[in-house]
C-alpha cells in the first residue's frame, strides 16, 4: 500500500512538529492561493499522512471514528464510496485485513485511483444509475458490514449550493447503503452543516439504531464538514 509500518496506530500523529512555516505572497500568486498554501504547509495532519505513507490527510478522520467506534474489524465486507486518492481504502485495508484475504473491500470513485493492497477498485460515477448494479457484481453474494462515503461535489463557493449537492450524494449513499448492508451494519457519510442534514438525521433513525454526527479533529474546525454516523442497521439480510 505504499506505507510504512505502524501507520495503524491511534491518531497516527506521533513525531509531528511545532514549526510555523511563514509564506510570502509571490508575483501572481492570488492571496486565496497564499492562504491556501500557508495552511497546508503548517497542517499538522498533512505533514503526518506524508510521514506514514498515507495519500492524503482524510485518514486521520477515518481512523480517529474507527478508534472511537471499532466499525473496521477483521473480515468485514466494506464499500469506500468517493475513495481517490485513497487513504480511506488504505486505513480499511489494513484494519478488516483485506490484503491478508481476512475482509473485502470496495473502492469506488469517479476518478482513477492508484492501486490500494486488499481493494477491488472500480472507477465510475456514483450518479449514474448503473453504479449500484456495478458495485454489487465486485461485492459478490456477501451482504456488506460498512458502506463508507467521503463523496462531494466540486465546491461552488456558494455555502448552500455545496450544502444542498453534499447532501444529495450522502442520500445516494444511503439508499444504496440500505440495499446492501447485513443487519447490524454501519453507514458513514461526509456532510455539511447548514440544515437539511436533520431531515436526514430523523429518515436515518428509522433504520439505524444509533444515529449521531461526529467531528473529527482531523477535520478542519473552519469547514462546515461532518461526518453522520449509523450503526445498527435494522434491515438487510444475512451473510450466507
Amino acid at each position: 500500500m505504499g506505507r510504512k509500518s505502524g501507520t495503524g496506530g491511534k491518531g497516527g500523529m506521533k513525531g509531528a512538529r511545532d514549526l510555523t512555516v511563514r509564506v510570502r505572497t509571490a508575483r501572481g500568486r492570488k492571496p486565496s492561493s497564499t492562504k491556501w498554501l500557508k495552511r497546508q504547509l503548517n497542517d499538522p495532519y498533512v505533514a503526518a499522512a506524508k510521514r506514514e505513507g498515507y495519500r492524503s490527510r482524510a485518514a486521520y478522520k477515518l481512523i480517529e471514528m474507527d478508534d472511537k467506534l471499532h466499525f473496521l474489524k477483521p473480515g468485514r465486507v466494506v464499500v469506500d464510496l468517493g475513495a481517490t486518492p485513497g487513504g480511506w481504502s488504505q486505513v480499511a485495508s489494513k484494519r478488516i485485513r483485506a490484503e491478508q484475504g481476512e475482509g473485502r473491500l470496495v473502492a469506488i470513485d469517479i476518478n482513477d485511483m492508484e492501486v490500494v493492497q486488499g481493494a477491488n477498485f472500480l472507477q465510475c460515477d456514483f450518479t449514474d444509475n448503473s453504479a449500484p448494479e456495478q458495485i454489487r457484481e465486485l461485492i459478490g453474494p456477501v451482504s456488506v458490514d460498512v458502506v463508507l462515503s467521503d463523496m462531494a461535489a466540486p465546491a461552488t463557493g456558494h455555502r448552500q449550493t455545496d450544502h444542498l449537492r453534499i447532501m444529495g450524494l450522502c442520500e445516494l449513499a444511503l439508499e444504496f447503503a440500505r440495499e446492501v448492508l447485513a443487519p447490524g451494519g454501519v453507514f458513514i457519510a461526509k456532510v455539511l452543516s447548514g440544515g437539511t442534514e436533520h431531515t436526514l438525521l430523523a429518515d436515518m433513525k428509522r433504520d439505524f439504531r444509533t444515529v449521531r454526527h461526529v467531528k473529527p479533529k482531523a477535520s478542519r474546525k473552519d469547514s462546515a464538514e461532518m461526518y453522520v454516523v449509523a450503526s445498527g442497521f435494522r434491515g438487510g439480510h444475512v451473510n450466507p
